[in-house]
C-alpha cells in the first residue's frame, strides 16, 4: 500500500501545480478596517540565526475564514477536518463580466449558464469565483476601487447563488479574489456582509484573496488549503494551491 501511495505522489508531481496564494507583507492590500501587518527582525545572522516576529490579523493576505469568524457557536480553524481542506475545484469564470461592471454579483443564472457548458457542479466541491480582481495586487487603492464619493466597487457572490450551491449542489466551500464574499454594491445596499455570513453559517469555510484562477480549468483540478493550526482562531493566512488534471 505504501508503494502505491508513493507512486501516486510521483504521478501527481508530474502534473502542473499552481500557487493560488499572494505573497503578503506590510505593504500588501488588506481589509480597510485592519492595520497593516508588521514584520520585525528579532535576531539576524550576525547574532547567530535569523528569526522574525509577525503581527497581522488572521484575515490577512490569502486567508481562510473559519465558520466562527462570523457565527457564534460554529467551528474554529483547528476544528476543520483535514479532508475538508483538499477538495475538487470548480472555477466559475466571470472575469469579463467583472471587467465590464466592477459591481458584478454572481446570481443563480450564472451558475446555470456554467453548468449548461461544463455539467452539474458535484457535491463536495470547492467553488471559486474568478473575477481577475487578483490582478490588482499589490495596490490597496485598486482593490478598494473607490469612486469620487468614496464608495468602493468590487464584484462578489449573491446570497441566492450561495444558497443554491450549498443546498442544491451540496458544495463544501467557496473562494474568491476579493476582500469580501459580497459585492461592494450589495454591502452598501444591505448594510452588512450577508453573503459572507451565509457561507459561514453553513459551518463551512471560505478562502479570500485567491490568485491565479486564470490558470485553472473550469473543472478537474484539486485545491489544497494548507493552513496553520492556531488555537481558537477565526482565520489565518493560508497556502492554497491547485493540482491540474
Amino acid at each position: 500500500m505504501s508503494n502505491e501511495l508513493i507512486k501516486t505522489l510521483q504521478w501527481l508531481k508530474q502534473k502542473e501545480w499552481v500557487d493560488l496564494t499572494h505573497t503578503f507583507g506590510p505593504d500588501s492590500p488588506h481589509f480597510p478596517a485592519f492595520a497593516a501587518a508588521q514584520f520585525t527582525t528579532l535576531f539576524d545572522h550576525d547574532q547567530g540565526f535569523f528569526a522574525q516576529s509577525f503581527t497581522f490579523p488572521g484575515q490577512y493576505g490569502t486567508h481562510l475564514d473559519a465558520p466562527i469568524h462570523f457565527v457564534r457557536g460554529k467551528r474554529y480553524l483547528e476544528e476543520l477536518e483535514l479532508k475538508e481542506l483538499v477538495l475538487p475545484l470548480i472555477v466559475i469564470d466571470q472575469s469579463s463580466a467583472a471587467a465590464a461592471d466592477p459591481d458584478f454579483t454572481l446570481g443563480i443564472e450564472h451558475i446555470e449558464q456554467f453548468e449548461a457548458q461544463h455539467g452539474i457542479i458535484e457535491p463536495g466541491s470547492f467553488v471559486a469565483l474568478r473575477t481577475d480582481w487578483s490582478k490588482r495586487w499589490p495596490s490597496q487603492e485598486a482593490f478598494e476601487n473607490k469612486d469620487a464619493e468614496g464608495n468602493s466597487h468590487s464584484p462578489g457572490w449573491s446570497v441566492d447563488a450561495l444558497r443554491f450551491l450549498f443546498t442544491e449542489r451540496k458544495i463544501t466551500a467557496v473562494g474568491h479574489e476579493t476582500f469580501d464574499t459580497d459585492s461592494a454594491i450589495d454591502v452598501s445596499k444591505n448594510g452588512s456582509l450577508i453573503a459572507e455570513y451565509y457561507v459561514l453559517e453553513q459551518d463551512a469555510y471560505q478562502v479570500e484573496l485567491l490568485t491565479n484562477l486564470d490558470r485553472l480549468p473550469a473543472k478537474g483540478a484539486v485545491i489544497f488549503n494548507i493552513v496553520p493550526k492556531a488555537a481558537k482562531a477565526s482565520g489565518f493566512p493560508v497556502r492554497s494551491f491547485a493540482i491540474l488534471p
